[in-house]
């Protein structure tokens, strides 16, 4: 997903780089139009199940955070296991 947000010149939608702009602005109309594109994109992307989760997130930035929060957290006990059994191989 970073790279066809990236090719497409949209991933500082998901950063922290662009920042919803007020309604009065010049550029909110540009804003929101690639904002619901971003959002489109990421949405049929994700399974049904996490789609439906974050369906009413309405801001690309935000649903970028909660993906990385979401999807940062390790199964610690996991790759404890992974990592002993993998020590104990070699």
């Amino acid at each position: 997903m970073k790279m066809a947000l990236l090719s497409k010149n949209k991933l500082k939608f998901v950063g922290d780089n662009i920042s919803k702009p007020n309604r009065s602005d010049s550029n909110f109309e540009a804003w929101e139009i690639c904002n619901v594109m971003v959002l489109s994109w990421i949405l049929r992307t994700l399974t049904p199940h996490i789609a439906e989760s974050v369906v009413y997130i309405d801001i690309a930035q935000n649903l970028g955070e909660d993906l990385r929060e979401r999807f940062s957290k390790g199964d610690h006990f996991l790759i404890s296991n992974l990592l002993q059994k993998w020590h104990s191989i070699n």
